[in-house]
């Protein structure tokens, strides 16, 4: 059989595995590889002729095998240490996976030894390989390691056969694909970090190599109240979220509690934006994509109002220069979301003349046209702080000319703590990714193919413009549903089962599609009319 590598041929004579192929032909960073399009495990063996790609850490698939791997190794070294230990891990600061332990202290003794249970594990070369088990065996597997919230979620499984990865005599699973052997986890770090400790792994969008920590209080802080709200409501896993759905009061109970979470943070940021009026000229919000910034800044008007605040809404849109003035990005195309694509001298003096009670004419940019034109005069009251809202909203050189206490910052993500189970939590980042999908699918008809094609160039901007400001705002508002996957699957599932398997985004999809369908339905009429769901769903009154 031929294989095709890049420009070279390699011919085999009998069936090999891609971890063989990768040493045979000095591919040794790789990590998994696309094979006829298709990610595929490094033990995956080749019997027929097939175009092979290598894929290292610098590859968001391979970084996310090299991460769920990392995970299963801490998960075993747990287990090893004392059965009984119950080791769950979340999403956390800097880019890291936090490890934390229930009914018992993380002590600094605990997390040395189970950082060098899990080296000697590593130094073991131990093989990682997959077994396809039955439902009722996987069950009885999960029973006997104690893992009582796998079993919890099985339940949820239509299919009868269950994946499951083995090492020596440790068997778990990670809801993604592994590493063929544990000598592959050479670069990771560590830090006690209270409650736990927190796990750094290699980043694809730093080129595969460790994130640096930086101690993201206000992010920190964040997590903390929407771990401790899903314990609170029962919002925590699928199986506890799903146990909402059983009765026609609990969906109405759950949709309301975490729809009073939204209510009770925009009182308390009315509240906060009140006391400080006499300095407050200027509000601020930025978040990452598909946070809910439009309902959210249309909800904040309101509040506002309701405690005698008349804020006047600017569009930061209207500040563009025409796309031929645009920066150029690496591909060279007009960067758009580059800072420097607004007219920074232009809108920074204008706020400032508005914040000083003059009058101003806006411009207003004309899309068809390409270009901005002459828009309204406008002179604000002395009760009408500025609200803007956009991707560089926090940005200080957008505003450099008002004073920081006239200033008031806000930064909004859905900051979500859901897991599948105790050792596969649910990333911030898809949660609004199956946002991103499912309004894309609405008002653009866009394929979710097409959505996640656009996905890295939106992360990227994410990383460059908003996430170096998160810090130094005022308050960080946490847009997350704890039911919203209950509503997103509906319309996100039948896309994603559509995305074929030589697709090279099923490997994404199918990713999507693991955890979805483990979700039970709500009835999505519970949904209040100003909810941030809408926005996605289609119904918002501030969107439609």
């Amino acid at each position: 059989m031929k294989v095709q590598i890049g420009n070279e041929i390699f011919e085999f004579q009998k069936p090999i595995s891609l971890e063989e192929i990768a040493k045979q032909t000095n591919h040794t960073n790789a990590v998994c590889a696309a094979v006829d399009g298709r990610i595929r495990e490094l033990m995956y063996k080749i019997s027929d002729n097939a175009d092979i790609e290598f894929l290292d850490l610098t590859s968001h698939d391979g970084m996310r095998i090299y991460e769920a791997t990392l995970r299963y190794v801490f998960a075993k070294a747990a287990y090893e240490i004392d059965p009984k230990i119950k080791i769950r891990f979340s999403y956390s600061v800097s880019r890291s996976v936090l490890a934390t332990v229930e009914d018992r202290e993380m002590t600094e003794e605990l997390y040395r030894a189970l950082v060098d249970k899990v080296n000697e594990i590593i130094r073991k070369k131990l093989e990682i390989k997959r077994l396809s088990v039955s439902k009722a065996e996987a069950t009885q597997i999960y029973t006997n390691f104690g893992y009582i919230d796998k079993i919890e979620t099985l339940k949820f499984r239509q299919e009868d056969t269950v994946n499951v990865y083995q090492c020596g005599e440790y068997v778990n699973y990670m809801f993604s694909y592994m590493l063929p052997n544990t000598s592959y986890l050479t670069k990771f770090e560590t830090k006690y970090y209270h409650p736990g400790f927190l796990i750094f792994f290699p980043r694809a969008e730093l080129k595969g190599e460790l994130p640096e920590f930086i101690d993201q209080k206000s992010f920190g802080q964040t997590l903390k109240e929407a771990y401790k709200w899903g314990k609170i409501i029962g919002g925590d896993t699928i199986a506890n979220i799903n146990k909402h759905t059983e009765t026609r009061d609990a969906q109405v109970d759950f949709v309301n509690l975490c729809e009073t979470k939204h209510n009770n943070q925009l009182a308390e940021l009315g509240n906060m934006i009140k006391a400080q009026i006499d300095d407050v000229r200027l509000i601020a919000v930025a978040g990452p994509s598909s946070s809910g910034k439009t309902t959210f800044t249309n909800r904040l008007r309101i509040e506002l109002l309701s405690k005698g605040i008349k804020p006047k809404m600017i569009s930061m849109d209207d500040y563009y220069k025409p796309k031929s003035e645009a920066p150029i990005d690496e591909y060279g195309k007009p960067d758009l979301e580059h800072v420097e694509a607004l007219d920074i001298e232009r809108f920074n003096r204008d706020m400032a003349d508005l914040v000083q009670g003059k009058e101003v004419r806006l411009p207003h940019f004309d899309f068809k046209q390409g270009k901005r034109v002459e828009g309204p005069l406008i002179k604000l009251e002395k009760d009408s702080p500025i609200l803007i809202e956009g991707i560089h909203a926090l940005n200080d050189r957008l505003t450099s000319l008002i004073p920081s206490h006239q200033k008031f910052k806000i930064f909004i993500a859905p900051q979500t703590q859901i897991h599948i189970d105790d050792h596969n939590p649910i990333s911030l980042t898809d949660l609004r990714l199956l946002r991103r999908m499912v309004r894309d699918q609405k008002y653009r008809n866009t394929p979710v193919t097409m959505t996640m094609d656009m996905w890295p160039s939106v992360r990227r901007g994410e990383f460059r413009w908003i996430y170096p400001n998160q810090e130094n705002v005022n308050y960080v508002f946490n847009s997350e549903l704890s039911y919203e996957l209950l509503v997103l699957k509906k319309y996100a599932l039948p896309h994603l089962l559509e995305v074929p398997t030589n697709d090279k985004h099923f490997v994404v999809s199918n990713r999507l599609v693991k955890f979805l369908k483990y979700f039970k339905d709500i009835d999505e009429k519970l949904i209040p009319s100003n909810s941030i769901l809408l926005e996605f769903i289609g119904g918002s009154p501030f969107h439609d």
